[in-house]
């Protein structure tokens, strides 16, 4: 009869993380979008001073905004970073010290035109907590309509659609949305769309 392998037996556990200290800060290059810190850490436990490289952005908002037909507004670009097209939520860079839902409103409006009734915070992300210092804040707006005029900046091009939600959230499954921070956006709103759902079904509308 064959006996089922038996599975390693662990001789330790690991220790907690120890937090590392910061020793002092550099600057090491400047660039229209962020600026690069070259920061100095020790660990604690080890006498050797070790150099990081931090990436410091301003904040970011992205913007899921729902028609009042249950529609995503959705924006395809071309995007440098990856020499591709890629299909995402309206968003941008906020200003400092603004609001984020002040910021998504804004945002929303000059990319897609599209301006809402309601709007409410879903949560905030790091986006890269290995290297990059800021935050993405993901807002909700409620009854989007298109009623304003665009203001792109000058190296933006959008496609502007919109596709009922559940659509959405199958091209995000299938690979056709590979935005990491827009698939946040989508996890975060999940609980909201199945209430929304529900309340449909309730109401019979």
């Amino acid at each position: 009869m064959a006996h089922e392998p038996r599975a390693p037996r662990l001789t330790s556990v690991p220790p907690e993380p120890l937090r590392w200290q910061k020793i002092r800060t550099e600057p090491h290059a400047t660039t229209r979008i962020f600026d690069v810190t070259r920061a100095i850490f020790q660990h604690p436990q080890r006498p050797r001073e070790q150099d990081f490289f931090v990436i410091e952005a301003p904040d970011w908002v992205n913007v899921l905004a729902l028609t009042p037909d249950h529609q995503l507004v959705l924006v395809r670009q071309f995007r440098f970073g990856t020499n591709d097209f890629s299909l995402e939520i309206p968003g941008g860079v906020m200003e400092p010290g603004e609001d984020p839902v002040t910021a998504g409103l804004r945002e929303l409006r000059e990319e897609s035109g599209y301006v809402g009734a309601r709007a409410r915070l879903l949560g905030s992300v790091r986006p890269n907590p290995a290297m990059q210092n800021n935050y993405c804040h993901l807002v909700f707006v409620e009854a989007a309509q298109r009623s304003a005029e665009l203001a792109w900046d000058p190296d933006e091009e959008f496609a502007i659609t919109t596709q009922p939600v559940d659509e959405v959230y199958a091209l995000a499954y299938h690979g056709g949305i590979t935005h990491a921070l827009v698939l946040d956006a989508l996890l975060l709103f999940t609980p909201v769309w199945a209430e929304l759902k529900q309340a449909k079904l309730t109401s019979g509308v």
